[in-house]
C-alpha cells in the first residue's frame, strides 16, 4: 500500500493512498469463493456452483462490498502508519475504481492540532476571599420576601419597580412577526426582563393607555432575523400594580422548609445555603482566571470540524432550553461559533494538562462529590444511593471531578494571590 500526505490550509491534510490491484483481486476472488460454497442456484448443487457463474452472479456485488472494506481498513492503517490523528471523518475524493487497477483515493480531514503547553506558571489567579455578613443575610431575606410578593394595582403613573400588565402587537414593515405580540404581559419595570428600548417607552404609562413606538432591535440579538431590526409596536396597558412583600413571621418561614417558623433556624439555614454559594461562586472564578490565562498564552489552532460540531451542539441545547422544536424555529449553529471556539480550545488545552501531568481520577474526590450535591435534600442517603445507580449522572461527576483535579493542578502552577471582597460584589461577577 502507498500512501502519501499532504498539508494544506491550517491543520487540513490530503492524504492518497494506493492499494495494489492483486490486493484487491485476492479479497475479491476469497469472498467469492465463500460465496461459492453456500450459493444455491437453480440447476446446480449446493456448493458445487462453477466459480465463473459465481463470478458472473455475485462479481459486481462483492467487488463494491470489497472494495469499501478495503477503503475503510486501508484508511485507518494509512493514518496509523503516518501517525496522524484526525479530528473528525474524512471526506473521501474516489481515484481509479476500475476492474483490474489498484484501488486509489484521496481522504481529505484535520487533524488535531500538535503543541506543548507554555506559560502555566505566569497565569495570574486572584482567588476572591468574601465573608457573609448579617447585613447580606437581610439582603437575601428581602430577595426570598419578593419571591412571595402580591401585586396591588394602582391609579397613578408607572415607575420603577412597578409591574405593567398589556396587551402589546409589533409589526416590521408593517407585518406582524414571530414573538412580536402577547395578551396580557406582565413586565417588572427594571428588572431586565424585556429590552431596555422597549421598556422605556413604558415609564409613565398608567392603566388604560394606548400608544405606538418604533424601536431597534440589538445588533446580537438571539434572533438573527431580528438582530438590528426596525420595528413599532402597539401597546395598550391593562394596569399597573406596585409590588407588597409579605410579612416575616412563622407562616412564611414555614414555606421556606422551616417546620419551627423560628426566624434564628431560618437565618441560620440560608446561611448556609449562603456559604455553599460562596464556595461554588470561588471556585468558579478562579476557573475562569485561570481558563482566560490558559486561553492567553496557548493560541494554539483547532479543527474547524470541532468547532462546527460544538455549534451543533450548543444549538441543541438552546432548542431545549427554549422549547424549540422544530430545526428552522432555531437560532443558526454559526450564531455559537465564537463561544464554540472557545470551548473546543479549552477542551483541547485541559486534555493535554491531564496528559501531560498524568492526572487520574481520584475516585474518592467523586465520592465526595456525590455526597456534596445530595448534602442539602431532606434525605441524603436515599438520594445518594439512586444517584449511585445511575451510570449517567456518575460518568457526567467523573468528568466534573477529572476537570476539577485538572484546574485546581494548573491553579497552583500559577502566580496565585488573594482577593478580599464583600459577598455582594463576589456574587455579582460574571460567570
Amino acid at each position: 500500500m502507498q500512501v502519501s500526505v499532504e498539508a494544506s490550509a491550517g491543520l487540513e491534510r490530503r492524504m492518497s493512498v494506493q492499494v495494489p490491484a492483486e490486493q484487491v483481486e485476492k479479497e475479491i476472488s476469497s469472498r467469492l469463493a465463500s460465496v461459492g460454497r453456500n450459493a444455491k442456484l437453480q440447476g446446480f448443487r449446493p456448493g458445487k456452483v462453477p466459480a465463473k457463474v459465481i463470478r458472473q452472479r455475485y462479481g459486481d456485488q462483492v467487488r463494491q462490498e470489497v472494495l469499501q472494506e478495503l477503503l475503510q481498513s486501508s484508511y485507518s492503517e494509512a493514518v496509523t502508519q503516518e501517525q496522524l490523528r484526525p479530528a473528525g471523518s474524512p471526506t473521501i475524493e474516489a481515484g481509479d475504481l476500475e476492474d483490474g487497477k489498484d484501488l486509489s483515493y484521496t481522504a481529505v480531514f484535520e487533524v488535531y492540532p500538535v503543541f506543548d503547553l507554555k506559560g502555566l506558571n505566569s497565569i495570574k489567579i486572584e482567588k476572591p476571599e468574601a465573608e457573609i455578613a448579617e447585613a447580606d443575610i437581610d439582603a437575601m431575606i428581602e430577595n426570598l420576601r419578593k419571591q412571595r410578593a402580591d401585586w396591588k394595582a394602582v391609579e397613578r403613573k408607572a415607575a420603577e419597580g412597578d409591574q405593567v400588565t398589556l396587551d402589546f402587537e409589533g409589526t416590521r414593515k408593517g407585518e406582524p412577526f414571530d414573538g412580536g405580540s402577547a395578551k396580557d404581559f406582565k413586565v417588572v419595570l427594571g428588572d431586565g426582563a424585556m429590552l431596555a428600548d422597549f421598556e422605556k417607552h413604558l415609564q409613565g404609562v398608567a392603566a388604560g393607555t394606548e400608544k405606538s413606538f418604533k424601536m431597534k432591535f440589538p445588533k446580537d440579538y438571539h434572533d438573527a432575523d431580528l438582530a438590528g431590526a426596525k420595528v413599532e409596536f402597539a401597546i395598550t396597558v391593562a394596569e399597573v400594580a406596585v409590588q407588597v412583600l409579605p410579612q416575616i413571621n412563622e407562616e412564611l418561614i414555614k414555606t421556606y422548609g422551616i417546620e419551627s417558623g423560628s426566624v434564628d433556624e431560618w437565618r441560620k439555614d440560608i446561611s448556609a445555603n449562603m456559604t455553599r454559594e460562596l464556595a461554588a461562586k470561588c471556585k468558579a472564578e478562579n476557573k475562569r482566571q485561570l481558563m482566560e490565562g490558559i486561553l492567553e498564552v496557548n493560541p494554539i489552532e483547532i479543527p474547524d470540524v470541532l468547532v462546527r460540531q460544538e455549534c451543533e451542539v450548543m444549538q441543541k441545547e438552546t432548542m431545549q432550553r427554549m422549547g424549540i422544536t422544530e430545526p428552522d424555529q432555531a437560532p443558526g449553529a454559526e450564531t455559537f461559533r465564537q463561544t464554540a471556539e472557545k470551548r473546543v480550545r479549552l477542551g483541547l488545552l485541559m486534555n493535554a494538562a491531564m496528559t501531560e501531568n498524568s492526572i487520574e481520577l481520584d475516585q474518592a474526590l467523586v465520592t465526595a462529590k456525590v455526597d456534596e450535591i445530595c448534602e442539602p435534600y431532606d434525605n441524603p442517603e436515599e438520594i445518594r444511593n439512586i444517584y449511585l445507580q445511575n451510570q449517567q449522572f456518575l460518568e457526567q461527576i467523573k468528568n466534573m471531578v477529572l476537570e476539577e483535579q485538572v484546574v485546581d493542578f494548573l491553579i497552583e502552577l500559577g502566580e496565585v494571590s488573594a482577593r478580599k471582597m464583600a459577598f455582594s460584589e463576589l456574587m455579582e461577577l460574571p460567570g
